[in-house]
């Protein structure tokens, strides 16, 4: 049975539009990578009706429907996903273990940092509390990385895919300053995967944009 992968309809273009970078991306890239099939369905990013509130209590995107299953947080829908393919994690105890944890990692050490830093970033009220923490956050990934390709069990799995899409983010890719971090974003994304997920939300989007603009 194939997965729903649920979006907005449309999201802001220009240099600050975060379009290629919302996160349906990751659900998309996972279930590129796994090879199961999916479809992508999308709620308003205007106007979100009590429907979209019943599936994601917050309101945001993404959200997955599998079967009679109905899960939202991109994490959460990752580690859905990722249960149904040992490409994403493995299948021995030790390795996904580790791949957890780094998954986790991604989510609770590094972008939970990283959001509020660069949304502060951009509305020009800059913390340096927070950009302190940032940095210590990134060099202790850089450090990691130095010693290792990936981040968990010795492959690719589902951690690099998150850790990745929270590294790749301009402002913290630039922050970062380091090899091993532009390194491994430039590996982790260089997978065909990656690319076809990409380039279909950016397609997805930049098609709305011609149909609203149509209707002006």
């Amino acid at each position: 049975m194939s997965m729903t992968v649920w979006t907005y309809d449309w999201v802001p273009g220009a240099e600050r539009g975060p379009r290629g970078f919302v996160r349906d991306v990751r659900l998309r890239w996972a279930l590129e990578e796994a090879g199961l099939d999916y479809d992508v369905k999308t709620t308003p990013f205007a106007e979100r009706d009590a429907k979209h509130f019943e599936r994601q209590p917050f309101g945001q995107i993404p959200f997955l429907e599998d079967g009679e299953i109905t899960i939202f947080e991109s994490g959460a829908c990752l580690l859905h996903i990722a249960k149904k393919s040992e490409k994403l994690m493995p299948r021995d105890p030790a390795g996904e273990a580790d791949t957890l944890q780094w998954l986790i990692a991604g989510l609770s050490s590094v972008e939970m940092v990283s959001v509020p830093w660069w949304f502060l970033s951009i509305s020009g009220a800059e913390n340096k509390d927070l950009t302190g923490w940032l940095r210590k956050r990134l060099d202790h990934v850089a450090a990691v990385l130095s010693e290792r390709e990936w981040l968990a069990a010795a492959r690719f799995t589902v951690a690099d895919l998150l850790m990745a899409d929270v590294l790749r983010v301009p402002k913290v890719r630039a922050f970062a300053e380091s090899e091993g971090i532009e390194k491994y974003i430039e590996r982790v994304c260089a997978r065909p995967a990656f690319k076809k997920a990409y380039a279909d939300q950016v397609a997805h989007f930049v098609a709305a944009e011609r149909a609203r603009n149509a209707l002006t």
